[in-house]
């Protein structure tokens, strides 16, 4: 099990860059596949990007592709959401989610995860 706290959120402009922060705690965080999702005002949750444990292979949604960014250094216990030419759109709670070695699903799904930090607030304005 992990624990996950988000942080980096906030208010920006149309353009402007973001990077997010997921800090996880337990000793085990190297062997878990994390991913990033979001949830805007009335939708539903939906995925945004997500870096494999192993291979360190990244997946991301269509949406972002190309202006986020997913890296996560084990050293820290940390896993970060770098995202630039912000939209509108893109003004969600974006949440930090962790997927155990043993567990199984597609990577886009949320619950493929197992454990889910409280999320943080990034609001694009126009």
């Amino acid at each position: 099990q992990v624990q996950l706290v988000e942080s980096g959120g906030g208010l920006v402009q149309t353009g402007d860059s973001l990077r997010l922060s997921c800090a996880a705690s337990g000793r085990t965080f190297s062997t878990y596949a994390m991913g990033w999702f979001r949830q805007a005002p009335g939708k539903e949750r939906e995925f945004v990007a997500r870096t494999n444990w192993g291979s360190g292979r990244t997946y991301y949604a269509d949406s972002v592709k190309g202006r986020f960014t997913i890296s996560r250094d084990n050293a820290k216990n940390t896993v970060y959401l770098q995202m630039n030419s912000l939209k509108p759109e893109d003004t969600a709670v974006y949440f930090c989610a962790a997927q155990n070695p043993y567990s199984s699903g597609h990577y886009s799904e949320m619950n493929t995860y197992n454990n889910w930090g409280p999320g943080t607030q990034v609001t694009v304005s126009s």
